[in-house]
């Protein structure tokens, strides 16, 4: 690995050396922080103890509030298809009198 891509990060205390452009390398020490502020906050409920699990949970978690911003971002193409046909319609017609 060329040390110009290498990346130490700290997840729940241990490091880890993960291969990353030098583009990306402030995204991934956020996504690093924002992973391990997840763990504290499962860690401080104290319903989960055993790491592994509270690692499995922050993932689940973030993922699940990935996919809800995805769905709640996602356009309904049908419905922008309608609004183009309407649009047209509309225009024609304007076209159509100015024209007569």
């Amino acid at each position: 690995m060329n040390n110009e891509n290498v990346l130490v990060i700290d997840i729940m205390g241990r490091e880890f050396s993960i291969s990353c452009p030098n583009d990306e390398r402030e995204k991934i020490l956020e996504a690093a922080e924002f992973l391990n502020s997840k763990i504290r906050e499962i860690k401080n409920e104290g319903k989960i103890v055993d790491s592994e699990r509270i690692i499995i949970a922050a993932a689940l978690g973030i993922t699940h509030e990935l996919l809800d911003s995805r769905r709640s971002n996602s356009f309904d193409i049908d419905d922008i298809k309608r609004r183009i046909v309407d649009i047209r319609r509309k225009i024609d017609t304007v076209l159509n009198k100015n024209a007569e």
